[in-house]
């Protein structure tokens, strides 16, 4: 490996939308992080939806040169923001363009001009508030009076992501909630005899929990020993978990080496593939 290429290249990326951000954000994290050794520097403009907004807009992307990405969907902000790039000798990138035309074409159906459509108070955004206000209500084994109501149960010991995972589940509409493995507790007979829940067992690699939790008592200010980053019984802990799952014949995800996104991912292919013994390896 060359000197070079151990530093990183930082450049600006201005994500201008006429809605919440949200889509652009996430196509343009996704896209950046396909190339090593590059970070964006983030400038977001969200809900710009008149001239004076734009100019803003445009007088704080001079100040930044770089790259604009952008999902203006009305046509003469659009082209005052191309305009504008230009003069700046900036390249302006419509994020959803390609796509767009592409389903055009195969679908021969005209297009909305509509913003923000894809965040309109319908019965699918109430759908994720209900879901999410579940995942909160039964988090780390709250509400279990009612836990037959959730769509899937995730079920780890201590700092395995359970929490964040649900959440991301409920920003999909899944009623999700979780329930902590305790070292010497044992799981509840209400969550043993759930019926209409998929259960999904969280298993992680010892040395990678102790680490995890090692920064969990660091961000709490907790210099203390004790099992809970021991590493036997850490094991144990892992290894009673796996008996626990394999028992119940719940399917076993393995969040190692996985982000929350990816967790979530497993699980919500699951979820559409069944509820049948399955290993989601790391």
């Amino acid at each position: 490996m060359t000197t070079a290429s151990r530093f990183a290249t930082y450049f600006h990326v201005h994500l201008v939308s006429d809605s919440t951000g949200e889509t652009l954000n996430a196509m343009a994290r996704a896209v950046c992080a396909r190339f090593e050794n590059v970070l964006p520097i983030e400038h977001i403009y969200a809900l710009v939806r008149s001239p004076r907004q734009l100019e803003r807009a445009l007088t704080d992307i001079e100040a930044a040169p770089g790259v604009v990405i952008h999902t203006i969907v009305d046509d003469e902000l659009r082209a005052a923001l191309e305009e504008g790039c230009r003069k700046l000798d900036m390249a302006c990138i419509p994020a959803l363009d390609p796509l767009v035309s592409a389903l055009s074409r195969y679908l021969g159906a005209a297009l909305t001009r509509r913003v923000g459509v894809q965040h309109a108070l319908d019965n699918d955004y109430f759908n994720r508030m209900d879901a999410l206000n579940y995942a909160i209500g039964h988090d780390d084994g709250q509400g279990g009076q009612d836990l037959d109501q959730a769509d899937v149960v995730l079920v780890g010991v201590s700092r395995t992501s359970k929490t964040p995972t649900c959440i991301y589940l409920a920003h999909r509409g899944v009623r999700a909630a979780n329930v902590p493995l305790v070292p010497g507790r044992a799981p509840s007979e209400k969550l043993l005899n759930l019926k209409n829940a998929l259960i999904v067992g969280l298993t992680i690699s010892p040395d990678r929990l102790i680490q995890i939790r090692r920064n969990r008592l660091l961000s709490l200010k907790e210099d203390r020993d004790s099992t809970y980053i021991d590493i036997e019984a850490v094991r144990q802990e892992t290894v009673l978990a796996r008996r626990l799952y394999e028992r119940m014949e719940w399917p076993v995800i393995d969040v190692t080496r996985r982000s929350v996104e990816e967790t979530a991912a497993a699980v919500l292919n699951l979820l559409n593939g069944g509820h049948g013994q399955i290993e989601v390896l790391g």
